[in-house]
Parts: C-alpha cells; structure tokens; sequence
C-alpha cells in the first residue's frame, strides 16, 4: 500500500473527507509521527505496534569493489515492532490465504 493508496482508502471510508482533506489528514499523521521520531520519542499505537529508534553502533565494513576496509559511523535508525494483534491478525489471514491456495 502506498501512500495515495492510503488516502483513498480514507477518502472512500468517509464520504464527508474530500480527497484533499483526506490527503491533508495523511500528511498531517506521517509528518507528526516522523517529527516525533526525530526527536527522539518512542511511537505507540495500541493494537498496531510502536515505532522507535535504534542505534547502530560504528563498524568497519569492506568495500566490495576495491576491498579496503572502511569506517562505518554510528547511526540511529527507525525501528518498527509490531502489536500482538497486528502479528495475530497478519498470521491469521496469511494462512487463511495458504489453505484457499491449496485447495483451489
């Protein structure tokens, strides 16, 4: 699902959201979500899951062309853990998909 897909899909979900409100209500979500992420907070929303950061501590790496080692400096990256419904539900309808496959 890509982003205009998610505004669509609210647009369609409620008839009373125009297309631009519905685009505007997205943006809004995903630029407070990605702001509070910058900052340094930890996200969660219940049923879905929780996003936080992750730090990666420096390494050395190689470079595969040439082979030399390099430096590789600490970084601190977007971690997303899914919600015990979400992995429930995922779960669920995965193998629901499987069983219609096989017997079809």
């Amino acid at each position: 699902m890509t982003r205009s897909d998610l505004v669509e899909e609210l647009a369609a979900r409620f008839g009373q959201l125009t297309h631009r409100d519905a685009e505007f209500a997205v943006k809004t979500i995903l630029d407070a979500m990605s702001e509070a992420l910058v900052r340094g907070h930890r996200i969660e929303i219940r049923g879905f899951g929780s996003f936080s950061i992750n730090r990666r501590p420096p390494r050395m790496g190689r470079n595969p062309r040439s082979g030399e080692s390099v430096h590789i400096p600490e970084k601190r990256v977007p971690h997303f853990k899914p919600g015990k419904a979400l992995r429930e539900a995922v779960d669920k309808r995965t193998a629901e998909m499987e069983q219609k496959g096989a017997k079809g």
